[in-house]
């Protein structure tokens, strides 16, 4: 059955909301199975390790990169009505934004999507987590937080279109994108190869960029057939955790959306997953401080994401995939301010990357005291 005939038959918004539970389902499966998590990668990066994280990261970046850009330059795809390439986008939001984000990963131990993987497979530290970074979304939208999230947003601001869009302002086009992301897949392969990455390792991270192409292509074939205007995005987790969490605590008449399939569907692929592989266990925190910690992490990531107009998954891929100049400014503060962080507060503690939860990492790791959680 077309897509027409599922639009036709079950309605634009469930068709959207559907779609978006079976990509959801795939990437929490895949980044389930491959630890997939930004705040790893840095931390590989920035004390010099080969554990395989940094090259799990590079293995969906450069698919997601790469996959998306295929599509454009075959036709099937365009980002010039997306949000993060038409609208008028904060240059000032996304440095400080990603910065804050930044630092609320490292403390959180772990990002946005890392944390609802880690809850679907019985992570308490992260449910509590997971919901104050919605709380905290939601507050930055429309709440409380929003005046101050609106004042940063003002300070530095860019024009939509072609001056958010790096491969028309660079002249690249679609194929010196692509180029640039064969460049780090095959980095990524060289590196997996030496670090002995496991199966899963390198294939869940495939199948996480593969999610973010399929989201990118599958909005915007809804958009382009659907009667009423719909967005064209992608993986993202800081607004849809803000819009699961409105239609939880409030009685809504709000149509079903991508933001509302995808939360759910992330959630229940990342519990099959730990579930087919013996990886389900409750886990609470340790002490007092710890849980601070988290808390704080947590409220840093959710009013950075929303400030940022994106997440470690939202900026770092799907943003960063359709080369908005945004996504790029928050990407590189999430990872400057993630390294010096990780610097300043846990660097001593070892060079393990370990994480809640005590998973191992998907190749080799270099011996040490392991970092607590």
């Amino acid at each position: 059955m077309g897509l027409d005939l599922l639009l036709e038959r079950w309605g634009e918004d469930r068709v959207l909301a559907g779609g978006a539970l079976l990509i959801g389902m795939v990437f929490g499966f895949m980044a389930q199975r491959s630890r997939f998590c930004l705040r790893s990668a840095v931390i590989e990066f920035a004390r010099n390790l080969l554990g395989g994280r940094l090259t799990v990261w590079l293995f969906a970046f450069a698919t997601a990169v790469g996959g998306t850009q295929l599509l454009a330059s075959l036709g099937w795809f365009d980002a010039g009505n997306a949000r993060q390439i038409a609208a008028r986008g904060s240059l000032s939001g996304a440095a400080v934004g990603g910065a804050l984000f930044g630092i609320g990963m490292i403390l959180a131990r772990g990002c946005a999507s890392r944390l609802l993987v880690l809850a679907a497979q019985g992570n308490l530290r992260s449910v509590v987590s997971g919901l104050i970074f919605a709380v905290t979304a939601q507050s930055a939208l429309t709440g409380a937080l929003s005046p101050l999230r609106e004042w940063i947003s003002a300070g530095w601001t860019i024009d939509g279109g072609g001056a958010r869009d790096l491969i028309a302002r660079t002249g690249i086009g679609h194929g010196g994108a692509m180029l640039f992301a064969a460049f780090w897949l095959l980095a990524a392969i060289v590196w997996a190869r030496r670090q002995k990455v496991s199966f899963w390792g390198w294939a869940g991270a495939v199948g996480v960029g593969l999610s973010v192409v399929a989201g990118w292509w599958f909005t915007y074939a809804v958009s382009r057939l659907a009667f009423d205007a719909h967005p064209i995005q992608s993986l993202s987790f800081t607004g849809p955790s803000a819009e699961v969490l409105s239609r939880v605590l409030f009685v809504t008449d709000k149509p079903l959306s991508f933001d509302a399939g995808l939360m759910p569907g992330v959630f229940l692929g990342s519990f099959l997953s730990a579930a087919l592989f013996g990886e389900l266990r409750l886990e609470g925190f340790e002490s007092g401080p710890g849980m601070r910690r988290y808390i704080v992490g947590a409220v840093l990531m959710g009013f950075g994401g929303m400030l940022a107009g994106g997440c470690a998954v939202g900026a770092g891929l799907s943003g960063a995939a359709v080369f908005t100049a945004t996504a790029w400014v928050t990407l590189g503060a999430m990872w400057a301010a993630a390294a010096l962080t990780d610097r300043l507060l846990d660097h001593h503690l070892g060079d393990t990357v370990q994480e809640p939860g005590g998973q191992s990492l998907p190749g080799k790791s270099v011996a040490a005291t392991p970092t607590r959680s």
